[in-house]
């Protein structure tokens, strides 16, 4: 079996407050995007190995025992022992480290591919406690809708929001930001702002409202996230954000005015259609 993980975009964050779980509250929305890895998983039934991960296309560090879509495996494994041995193999398209959420698609949609493959029967209720163990972005890519999100973000409400009109330019400069140098910066507090009531206006209007609140600390860390967002907006650009906790800059422009774009070669650069 194919599927194809699609990563996000995060229409505005907000850090609201500290847990006492040690995890922030935050709320957002998270936009799925048709940028896409390519995962393939077929069942291995003489495999010596419970599950073997190959991958291809962008470098995908760490251990393969480690990475998302083996951990989804064995998450199942635990409550089904009887799963089948499984081949996966991973075509990595979406930047990794990048605020895009790509490790996570590919882990939520491991669960999704292994509850067909092996007729499963679990209600994507079930699948959604499975992917919040697996990390706080995973249950959006079970729903895979535009959600409203609060806790950690696993808490999704589906909204309406459609970004079709508009094409979608991504830039990413290769920059890994950690999540710990992201929140050291972070004084949570209460917005002035709902994102829900933002996104109710024009997007034009979105650049006075919107905030990603991790764009204050990563911003003095690397100026070359902030010429990013800076040249969106230059090259007309009627709203332009830093997507998660980066570095990825996204840029939102009207479909008859797609710009000629000239960032540096080493960039990762897409231009894509608003789904």
């Amino acid at each position: 079996m194919v599927s194809f993980p699609n990563c996000k975009i995060n229409l505005g964050l907000h850090i609201l407050r500290k847990r006492s779980d040690g995890y922030h509250e935050l709320e957002t929305v998270f936009y799925p995007v048709e940028l896409t890895d390519v995962l393939e998983i077929i069942e291995n039934r003489n495999g010596k190995t419970a599950v073997h991960l190959s991958t291809s296309g962008l470098p995908v560090e760490g251990r393969p025992a480690n990475n998302l879509c083996v951990r989804a495996y064995r998450l199942l494994q635990k409550d089904f022992p009887f799963l089948e041995p499984m081949l996966i193999h991973l075509h990595k398209v979406i930047p990794a480290g990048a605020g895009l959420g790509g490790g996570s698609a590919n882990a939520s949609f491991t669960l999704k591919m292994i509850n067909e493959i092996a007729g499963l029967g679990l209600t994507q209720q079930q699948l959604l406690h499975y992917a919040a163990q697996l990390g706080s972005d995973c249950p959006f890519f079970v729903i895979n809708k535009p959600c409203y999100a609060t806790g950690r973000g696993e808490i999704l409400e589906e909204i309406e929001i459609d970004l079709s009109a508009y094409t979608l330019v991504l830039v990413n400069p290769g920059i890994h930001v950690d999540t710990g140098v992201a929140f050291s910066g972070i004084v949570p507090a209460i917005p002035e702002y709902s994102i829900k009531e933002v996104l109710k206006q024009p997007v034009r209007e979105w650049k006075y409202k919107l905030q990603n609140d991790f764009e204050k600390t990563v911003f003095k860390r690397y100026r070359e996230i902030v010429d990013i967002k800076d040249s969106l907006y230059q090259l007309g650009a009627l709203y332009a954000s830093m997507s998660g906790s980066g570095s990825t800059v996204y840029g939102l422009f009207e479909k008859d005015n797609v710009p000629e774009l000239s960032f540096p070669d080493n960039y990762f650069v897409k231009v894509l259609p608003g789904k």
